[in-house]
């Protein structure tokens, strides 16, 4: 297969792997060549071999490259967009593999969350949700898969902004199946899988792939905590423990909302900008705790909720909402009864929003969970359910379930076990032992 590529440059010598990373702002490889914007979506313009490393310091045994490609932003302008692909080391590139691809949370602005630069050796991103979720994903690289992680942001952050996280993500997608080294074809099957700011993206990659990329084969999606209607969470976490995070949300969208702009210049004072502007430079887990109990509204000359009920503003929630475009590939949504960053309704909202769209969901509630505990709790049952897509399985599980734990199985307990298992290699800095699971079902207290 040939890989469609133009300004090709390969930076994979150990000279550069020695080296600290540079900031996308300043990387030299992450500057699109001339004449990009008139090649097809999913163009690679270059590649380069890149060494990753847990929270950037343990090296990590895995076949890494990063791909820059031809992509669009939120109103369909070309740009180019970063991926970064990757194989389980000595993988042989004839062997037959699904891709998966997953949508980290990146939830913020500031441009060391990128995954591009968060992932790889020497990078200083302290606070990065990604860091910590590299350590989930190797379980995919543990099953033989490829994976591809977008920078599903694009290069200006923008947490939160509709549709164009999923045209990165969906080209990148595309790229990936064009790059020879992977050994992957144009029929490749294709999981997706995110969490909270990850799952947000990944809903957008199902809902704008049938009418975007609709050549990619999507076998299935799981979709954790995906954020639902972000204007209700706005609500719901500003002035609370959280507010950090609807903060950086609006440091994105102002760039994007000529009516959210129009507020700040005219309605916000001044301790009102530097808050936004702290924001801006904030990862998430620093605005979580620098951020608390901040209060957007106190800063405004007028009260929030008539800012919010402005035509122009309510036209931008509802832009944000997801659930407007109907997924068609089989779809697990995960979502803890008692999330205090994303609450369940905003959930359910989606989720019927999908079905009545007729999407096909298998919808389960976790009674125990939290926000935060969740995402490892259901890594197992959500590979499983992933695997058993890509083998070509019928879903057997559809509807809604209320459960105490998703882990609450024999083969829930066994997952946990073997991620612990692949955690400890990460830690280590150790080649991580290629397994595959077994096909496994969700477990279900209660039925809705």
């Amino acid at each position: 297969m040939a890989v469609d590529v133009i300004g090709a440059v390969d930076h994979g010598s150990n000279e550069d792997l020695d080296r600290k990373p540079l900031l996308p702002s300043t990387d030299p490889f992450l500057r699109p060549p001339k004449g990009f914007a008139a090649r097809p979506p999913g163009t690679i313009l270059r590649s380069r071999h890149v060494e990753l490393a847990l929270f950037g310091r343990v090296p990590q045994q895995v076949s890494a490259w990063q791909l820059l490609y031809r992509s669009c932003d939120l109103h369909g302008t070309p740009e180019a967009a970063v991926t970064t692909v990757l194989l389980p080391l000595g993988a042989d590139p004839q062997e037959d593999r699904p891709l998966l691809a997953f949508q980290t949370a990146m939830d913020a602005v500031a441009e060391r969350c990128s995954p591009s630069y968060a992932l790889r050796r020497g990078a200083r991103a302290l606070g990065s949700v990604t860091q910590f979720e590299w350590m989930l994903v190797a379980n995919a690289l543990r099953r033989g898969w490829a994976v591809t992680i977008a920078d599903h942001e694009g290069p200006q952050g923008n947490f939160g902004a509709p549709r164009e996280p999923g045209y990165r993500a969906l080209d990148g997608i595309r790229a990936a199946l064009r790059f020879t080294p992977l050994g992957l074809r144009p029929d490749t099957r294709v999981a997706v899988w995110g969490y909270s700011g990850g799952g947000m993206a990944s809903s957008w990659l199902v809902e704008m792939a049938p009418t975007y990329a609709p050549e990619i084969d999507i076998v299935g999606a799981v979709l954790g905590a995906p954020v639902g209607d972000p204007g209700q969470v706005f609500t719901r976490l500003n002035g609370g423990h959280y507010a950090g995070l609807p903060a950086i949300v609006l440091a994105a969208l102002r760039r994007l909302y000529p009516a959210l702009a129009a507020v700040f210049e005219t309605d916000c004072d001044a301790e009102g900008h530097r808050l936004i502007e702290r924001a801006e430079r904030a990862t998430p887990f620093s605005a979580i705790l620098g951020l608390i109990n901040r209060d957007v509204g106190s800063h405004l000359t007028r009260p929030l909720d008539e800012v919010l009920a402005e035509p122009d503003l309510q036209a931008m929630l509802a832009d944000l909402r997801l659930g407007h475009s109907t997924p068609t590939c089989p779809l697990l949504v995960v979502q803890p009864v008692h999330d205090q960053i994303i609450h369940m309704d905003g959930i359910d909202g989606q989720v019927e929003r999908y079905r009545r769209g007729g999407a096909q969901v298998t919808y389960v509630r976790d009674r125990l969970s939290e926000h935060f505990s969740l995402l490892p709790l259901a890594t197992p049952i959500s590979l499983d359910w992933l695997s058993d897509r890509l083998a070509g399985q019928p879903v057997r599980d559809e509807g809604d379930a209320t459960v105490w734990s998703v882990a609450a199985s024999p083969a829930g307990v066994r997952g946990l076990l073997e991620m612990l298992g692949t955690a400890v290699r990460v830690a280590l800095g150790k080649p991580l032992r290629q397994e595959s699971a077994p096909e496994t079902r969700i477990p279900r207290e209660r039925a809705a």
